[in-house]
């Protein structure tokens, strides 16, 4: 860490100690008096949801490794997306890819994707209000009125099914209240340095409350978001990264019976905005915010996301049967510069569909000694999916300048699955609780895979059209007589898994439990949309005899405890875990004639070990402390297919760092609460939060560098009850930090020759597709809360 890193994050801690001196007066007025501080907000029971039991539980008595968070920690943390909270957790990374705004590439415990396609599964599973996201499109978005985030670390297939090998992401919206309740805030933030771009601004309102008395309430709130783009782009000097969203969010409430009750709830949200804000690190530095790019590209969307949740209460067991019916509808169309630069390389346009339904219904309850959860779950989603590449370099001398070139494909899936789960929690004696469970599913996927190359408009030449509307320009551009390529092919798979759990817990007192586990998962198999390289394609397909990628699995072994004191003013938790991942599922990124080569393929068999511990300690009862630090360890056991793209599978392959999988990560908090009698209050937070660079390709031919974030929040909660204003910072390091770091075939002015799998170099021989997160920036609050 350099002297000025030090100087600021030092300057930061100190910021939140200094106190007004009346604060410190030992009387207090009857106002001071009866106010609950922010250090007794934030230290309050945290309940968790994600155990899908009868009555939520204490995040302490859990024998999960798990990071929640509440309202008012959120507000703490000022979290506005999902990102928000990618470093606030031990061995979690909540990034978004940056190739597409609001592209999820989450990786929990080193397990994660690389890779914008829509038909890859993720590994980290997200859940809304209890309905699970079919895809990572559209996931890192605006988000407002929330109840608790959840962060389960480590694979959570027995209670959430397939793709959550690495672990899940749990929200919980706010639900209609029976007292009226009415919340606005407003918030514009920016940057602070002079060669960056415009203001962000966001404004929310929420009303809430009973429509008939004790029978029915309602809620209803709406979120509008506009940024003026935070990136100056050099090739014209306009800014980059401008949005404009809005998100409308309604809820009911009915309660017919004391044992019934139905919750709807139906979000839309409308986003329009800039393509990515690449750069390409050899045109420029890694450590800097500049870019030159001729296509500001953009990305529209529309989501419809619902739900709605059912919960009977019943006599036997005490129990409860909760069905949970969801749908999301999402719809996008966007262009990119992908090769990052200010020339007409590589420019990339994709229209994506998706369109799903789920069902989740289960029955909680407790039986003398057994603890019963169990229930059946139906999901189906189809995906549809086009891509065009503009990459005029490859276009072919003879061709007639009257032909336009470019490189059509795509794809559409028929996906579904069936499950059924049960899980018992058995108590042994009082203090030791032994756990069994298991889950079954049956997953289907029909997919039509159009290969992305050269092709024209029917209208274009007459001829006969294919049947994806395209013809094909590889007789044109092949030698004589050499056969034509197909357009692509159909194919359907179906793959049955056991997701099986079983450990003990044990209470030492009623403040100290450990716990150990043995779980499975399973990460999807499927198609891949973004087939560019048919020679690659058909190697692929003659070893393994299959034209889609198959399953990972994921066999976890965990060990771990949690402790806190009897006034929960100290709280420490720790967890060791060894995670095995068999026939490991990537996105091999290599350059090649299409731009950039993506192939989806199992490549290897792998072990990643890891520690965490977290924690948060009140120092006095106006000063609380958290802390958090996570270590990892991964390598190869056996690889099968050449990462490395030297030809061969050997030792050179084996020897290369895991994608996704920090060393270490660490960082700590502060949160100091001022009392000011009359005047009101001041809560101060600060955090810090460091995560060690890490491979991003397989090939470690794109890397990320390593982060040292700070982030510092002064809200001043006025003598004017529900009104407070905050004044905040991000980033206050001005760390680079990028979505992606993916390899391309155009070499820049910068370019450096060697082999990039030898030494992580800043500039590269054939250039990256590397899109920036914003950097340093300062904002100003206001919330009202009747």
């Amino acid at each position: 860490m350099t002297f000025n890193k030090i100087l600021m994050t030092s300057a930061s801690a100190a910021l939140i100690l200094i106190a007004p001196s009346h604060a410190q007066e030992e009387t207090q007025t009857e106002t001071s008096a009866t106010r609950e501080s922010a250090i007794e907000r934030v230290l309050g029971t945290v309940t968790v949801t994600a155990t899908k039991k009868a009555d939520v539980e204490d995040v302490q008595t859990v024998a999960v490794a798990m990071s929640a968070y509440n309202s008012d920690t959120l507000d703490a943390l000022n979290v506005t997306t999902l990102e928000s909270l990618s470093y606030s957790a031990p061995n979690v990374s909540l990034d978004d890819v940056g190739t597409a705004r609001g592209t999820a590439n989450f990786a929990i415990r080193g397990l994660g994707v690389n890779s914008s396609i829509p038909s890859i599964d993720p590994a980290v599973g997200v859940f809304v209000d209890g309905v699970y996201l079919g895809v990572n499109s559209g996931v890192v978005v605006d988000m407002f009125d929330l109840d608790s985030i959840e962060v389960l670390r480590g694979p959570q297939g027995l209670l959430f099914g397939r793709n959550t090998t690495g672990g899940a992401i749990v929200v919980n919206t706010a639900n209609p209240t029976d007292e009226f309740s009415f919340k606005a805030r407003t918030s514009i933030d920016g940057p602070v340095d002079s060669d960056r771009g415009g203001a962000n601004t966001n404004v929310q309102a929420i009303v809430s409350g009973p429509l008939i008395e004790n029978l029915l309430n309602g809620k209803f709130g709406v979120s509008y978001n506009t940024d003026d783009g935070y990136f100056k782009n050099s090739f014209n000097g306009d800014n980059h990264g401008e949005l404009q969203s809005i998100t409308y969010r309604g809820g009911l409430e009915f309660m017919p019976t004391d044992a019934l009750t139905f919750l709807g709830k139906l979000e839309y949200t409308d986003s329009r905005s800039d393509g990515p804000s690449g750069k390409n690190h050899s045109w420029f530095d890694r450590d800097n915010f500049d870019m030159s790019i001729n296509n500001p590209g953009f990305g529209e969307s529309e989501t419809i996301l619902g739900s709605l949740r059912t919960d009977l209460d019943v006599g036997f067991g005490n129990g409860v049967i909760t069905n949970i019916f969801g749908y999301r509808n999402y719809e996008s169309t966007s262009s990119g510069d992908i090769d990052a630069t200010p020339l007409t390389l590589f420019h990339s346009n994709a229209e994506f569909n998706q369109e799903q339904f789920s069902n989740e219904l289960r029955y909680a309850g407790t039986f003398d000694k057994i603890d019963l959860t169990t229930g059946l779950y139906y999901f189906e989603q189809t995906l549809d999916y086009t891509e065009i590449r503009n990459l005029p370099s490859t276009r072919p001398a003879a061709l007639p300048a009257s032909i336009p070139w470019g490189f059509y494909g795509g794809g559409t899936l028929d996906h579904t699955v069936w499950g059924a789960f049960a899980n018992v929690d058995y108590s042994l004696t009082e203090k030791l609780i032994a756990t069994v469970g298991v889950r079954y599913s049956v997953e289907e996927k029909a997919g039509d895979v159009i290969y992305i190359r050269p092709r024209f408009p029917c209208s274009v030449v007459e001829g006969t059209c294919s049947a994806d509307g395209f013809n094909s320009l590889i007789g044109l551009i092949s030698p004589p007589g050499a056969p034509g390529e197909p357009n692509g092919f159909s194919d359907s798979d179906e793959w049955k898994n056991w997701t099986p759990k079983v450990g003990l817990q044990y209470f030492w007192n009623d403040n100290v439990q450990s716990y150990a586990h043995y779980t499975k998962g399973f990460r999807s198999g499927g198609y891949n949309f973004r087939i560019t390289d048919l020679p690659i394609f058909n190697q692929f397909v003659a070893q393994t005899g299959s034209l889609g990628f198959d399953e990972e699995e994921v066999d976890s072994y965990e060990v771990g405890f949690k402790a806190q004191s009897v006034d929960g003013r100290i709280q420490v938790n720790g967890a060791a875990f060894m995670t095995e991942v068999g026939n490991m599922q990537r996105e091999v990124n290599t350059a090649g004639a299409s731009g950039v080569v993506q192939n989806i393929v199992n490549t290897a068999d792998a072990t990643i070990y890891g520690l965490e511990f977290d924690g948060r300690v009140a120092l006095t009862d106006t000063l609380l402390g958290s802390f958090n630090v996570g270590f990892m360890d991964a390598g190869y056991d056996e690889v099968f297919f050449d990462l490395n793209a030297d030809g061969i599978v050997d030792r050179e392959d084996v020897n290369l760092d895991l994608p996704r999988v920090p060393p270490m990560t660490y960082g700590f908090g502060l949160i100091k609460d001022f009392d000011l009698g009359t005047s009101g209050a001041i809560v101060a937070q600060a955090s810090y939060q460091h995560r060690d660079r890490i491979a991003y390709t397989d090939s470690n031919f794109g890397w990320i560098q390593d982060a040292d974030m700070i982030d510092v929040n002064i809200t001043w909660e006025t003598p004017m009850e529900g009104l407070s204003a905050s004044v905040y910072g991000k980033n206050l390091l001005d760390e680079v930090q990028i979505g992606n770091d993916t390899q391309l075939p155009f070499p820049g002015p910068n370019s450096v020759a060697g082999s990039p799998n030898t030494a992580y170099q800043t500039q590269i021989a054939g250039g990256t597709f590397s899109p920036l997160k914003k950097g340093r920036l300062l904002g100003l609050e206001l919330t009202y809360v009747y």
